[in-house]
């Protein structure tokens, strides 16, 4: 898996900016990118900031989801010292077909496995 990790720092005038980080992946790469933003930054600008979404184009946030460490958020939140936003990619399988399909074929296989017994 090719990592690619940058460090992008704005003018630290306080003590008082927050450290964030903002995060992307898809199964080929993973992108972390370390920011220093002003108090009072929202989740959506954080990201503007962090240049992701012009060196992957496709990522679409009128649509797809967002988070701070595995929960989801609004693109709205103002951000915390040492948050971790994280854009989720959208599914490329509906979870609940998915799982129907595996215990469909869990139960055929079982339904085979005792007719050859008899």
């Amino acid at each position: 898996m090719r990592c690619m990790a940058a460090m992008t720092e704005m003018t630290a005038d306080t003590s008082q900016d927050l450290r964030i980080q903002v995060c992307y992946a898809t199964p080929t790469i993973q992108i972390v990118k370390d920011l220093t933003v002003p108090p009072g930054t929202l989740l959506h600008d954080a990201i503007k900031r962090s240049g992701l979404l012009e060196e992957i184009r496709e990522i679409d946030l009128s649509c797809w989801r967002v988070g701070i460490f595995g929960k989801l958020k609004t693109l709205d939140t103002v951000l915390r010292d040492q948050d971790r936003i994280e854009i989720y990619r959208p599914l490329i399988a509906d979870p609940m077909e998915s799982r129907r399909k595996r215990a469909k074929k869990v139960a055929d296989t079982e339904a085979k496995n005792l007719s050859g017994k008899k």
